[in-house]
């Protein structure tokens, strides 16, 4: 067997040569240590396999301009905008995946005609970003791609697990079969059985024909069990016996049916704990759970927001026939955010910001107040509280026109009037002054809309407001729901 070339540890610090010999060791990788000025003649007798760069970032870029056809692997984190054959950045602790994530990624720097070079030009366009988390995906699906083995997908809500599971697919043989989702919560558990393995005519109430379950449908190709963590218990089990049979039969039949599926599963909840909790299968867990991979929340990958923005706008331009631009400071307000919703809330967002304001350039006060961030104390944060301080102002200024006309409740005297205002006396008992101010709120902005015949901005003009004030308090009390 042909030994791999080795790896050149160039004016790497004494701490990083002592750690990468201690890892490249472990993991049966051969090494030399080679300084900048021996590196050119070493090349010529031997071929590296790649070069662990330890110096400072500014020689790293010259390095990488003099080598160009091999692939650098450096201990700096400021190498932003360098040449293509820099492939990734170690840091201190050395991670085990992460090297050999990033030597994988030098082997195929090295072998532009690797089998799945193809698969590559997929994975990025689907799976978004350049940072260490999305690339560490991107590997994984290459590595699982071609086997049958089952795939759990785990992260939270709305980080793209069905994306993950399309791009197995897609890049696997079985990409000129169907892929067919399931979402295992969203279907009553009665009717489970049924949707996944089919029935046949007659086999319970209504089942007027025979007819062919997801399984079925999935044939050749890839089924994805979304939210697997919702379904019931007995279906689990019925589960479990086709993961390990590949076999099933239908609902009131008899004839077992072979599922050549490739199964990939996904759920946002914690499987060990609800084994522990008894409302998940240890069992069907481990028959899941061959090949894991983890979705990182947005939090955790801010770096890919604005390759997201980009890919996410290219996606709904068409439907909203606009575009958008973000200024920087924009953009560094949004990386800032802890982004809850994940994905699905930066795609909500940049929905929202179509609709409003459409072909325009988006700066840090077009932004939600929500979403708008500064790590400094000066102009933005000065912005953002005038905007705060001013929509607050406009607001109150509505609140005064309201009140501005003739007394609503009294029953008292007009001195009495005039001394207690038109709320009259305040109960002896009290009162909670806040919820009497939304419950006064909501009935003014009710009647400002029935008195426009529901025309929003109308009503926002009688009541002194802006129009996307009215409109976020509308979906805040749940009043659109009434109109």
């Amino acid at each position: 067997m042909q030994q791999r070339a080795s790896i050149y540890l160039v004016d790497t610090t004494t701490e990083q040569t002592a750690i990468l010999e201690t890892v490249l060791q472990f993991v049966g990788e051969t090494y030399q240590i080679v300084s900048i000025e021996d590196l050119e003649d070493q090349l010529a007798d031997s071929p590296a396999l790649a070069i662990i760069y330890g110096d400072q970032a500014s020689h790293l870029a010259a390095a990488l301009l003099q080598f160009p056809k091999i692939p650098f692997i450096s201990f700096s984190g400021d190498v932003t905008d360098l040449e293509s054959n820099h492939i990734g950045v170690l840091s201190i602790p050395i991670v085990y995946s992460e090297l050999t994530q990033l030597l994988h990624y030098c082997q195929n720097f090295l072998n532009p005609n690797h089998q799945l070079s193809k698969a590559n030009k997929y994975l990025i366009t689907s799976l978004v970003g350049k940072g260490r988390r999305i690339q560490e995906i991107r590997y994984l699906v290459e590595q699982v791609a071609e086997s049958n083995a089952n795939v759990l997908v785990l992260g939270e809500s709305g980080t793209g697990k069905e994306v993950v599971a399309r791009a197995i697919h897609e890049v696997s043989k079985r990409k000129k079969g169907p892929f067919v989702p399931v979402n295992c919560g969203a279907i009553p558990a009665e009717l489970l059985e049924s949707e996944l393995f089919g029935h046949e005519k007659g086999a319970f109430t209504g089942a007027f024909s025979a007819r062919k379950g997801r399984f079925e449908l999935a044939e050749g190709g890839t089924l994805f069990l979304d939210e697997i963590g919702d379904m019931p218990m007995p279906m689990q089990v019925k589960l479990l016996r086709v993961l390990q049979e590949r076999t099933f039969e239908r609902v009131g039949g008899t004839k077992s049916i072979q599922a050549d599926v490739r199964v990939v599963a996904a759920t946002h909840r914690n499987l060990e704990e609800m084994i522990i909790e008894g409302t998940f299968r240890e069992d069907l867990f481990y028959r899941l759970n061959v090949f894991p991979i983890e979705k990182p929340a947005l939090r955790d990958r801010q770096e890919d927001i604005p390759l997201l923005l980009q890919e996410l706008l290219s996606r709904l331009e068409g439907e909203h026939k606009a575009t958008l631009r973000f200024t920087q400071r924009a953009l560094d307000s949004l990386m800032q955010h802890s982004w809850p919703g994940n994905v699905r809330e930066l795609s909500n967002l940049l929905e929202r910001l179509l609709i409003l304001h459409s072909n325009k350039i988006i700066d840090i006060t077009e932004l939600p107040v929500k979403y708008r961030y500064s790590d400094n104390q000066g102009e933005v944060l000065e912005q953002v509280q005038y905007s705060i301080e001013q929509e607050e102002l406009m607001e109150r200024d509505a609140l005064s026109g309201m009140f501005g006309g003739a007394p609503i409740l009294s029953d008292e005297s007009e001195a009495e009037e005039e001394s207690l205002g038109f709320l009259g006396h305040l109960p002896a008992e009290g009162m909670n002054l806040k919820d009497k101010l939304v419950e006064f709120e909501i009935e003014m902005i009710r009647q400002a809309i029935d008195s426009q015949d529901g025309v929003v901005s109308h009503a926002a003009e009688l009541l002194s407001m802006r129009r996307t004030t009215l409109v976020e308090k509308i979906k805040k009390y749940g009043l659109n729901k009434e109109m």
